[in-house]
């Protein structure tokens, strides 16, 4: 992680009450998905959500009876995380050093939080924590800009503010780590301002850079001249990858 992706990993810490409150679930489809592509039960796994942020996706999870906690590094997002999901075990940390023993879970998850971590140092450790037969599966909530209205506001905002401001890298085949990568379509219908409050949510609104409350207030009535009705429909991708951990070789008999 760079010292500029540092500053933005730490800036989500004084917004984790927005970040609950505006950021999107996932899909109820994705559960499915993760488990037909894992080969993990979800229900009753031990399961260990990295990078967990205020407990979206851990939530996701303990409802489907997973044996979950959640990880994460941030005390405002750790507080936050405590208030909205008291019954659900969360421990300060982060991928780069996990507090697992070797060989102790059935599924390690990263939601919308793999590219805070570094690779070479995240990649080993999901090997060492996970059984044999176990799973990593890493996934995000992508703005789905096939929709016409969603790729010309990405455009805007790299106009205004360069390209990159949309931070997300999506993991790549390393040594023990082989991904399939499976993607889900959903969309929600809601106010105009809660959209700008999500958006808001992003750390590059949140690291102060200088417009940032222009470009939204501009934004809010370009959006109300597309959407007069005061909603708009925002569509995503969710990309799950997922890699297996193999079974080890039985010896020869």
């Amino acid at each position: 992680m760079t010292g500029g992706d540092g500053e933005r990993a730490r800036s989500f810490g004084s917004a984790a009450g927005r970040y609950g409150e505006y950021r999107p679930s996932y899909p109820e489809a994705l559960v499915d998905v993760l488990e037909e592509t894992s080969g993990v039960t979800v229900s009753g796994a031990r399961v260990a959500d990295v990078g967990a942020g205020t407990g979206i996706a851990t939530g996701l999870l303990y409802e489907r009876g997973a044996r979950v906690v959640g990880v994460e590094p941030g005390a405002g997002m750790a507080a936050e995380f405590r208030r909205r999901h008291p019954h659900v075990p969360l421990v300060r940390g982060d991928g780069n050093r996990l507090p697992f023993a070797s060989g102790s879970l059935d599924l390690l998850t990263y939601a919308q939080s793999w590219h805070w971590t570094d690779p070479a140092r995240s990649g080993p450790e999901a090997l060492r924590v996970l059984r044999p037969g176990g799973a990593l599966a890493v996934w995000s909530n992508d703005p789905d800009v096939a929709v016409e209205w969603i790729a010309g506001q990405q455009a805007r905002i790299e106009e205004r503010f360069g390209p990159g401001w949309y931070v997300n890298e999506h993991p790549g085949s390393q040594d023990g780590l082989e991904f399939t990568t499976r993607l889900l379509h959903w969309s929600r219908r809601i106010p105009v301002d809660v959209h700008l409050a999500k958006l808001g949510t992003h750390s590059l609104f949140l690291i102060g850079r200088p417009g940032t409350d222009a470009f939204l207030a501009e934004e809010r009535e370009h959006l109300l001249r597309l959407f007069p009705e005061g909603s708009v429909p925002e569509h995503y991708v969710v990309d799950l990858r997922v890699a297996r951990v193999g079974q080890p070789k039985r010896p020869w008999t």
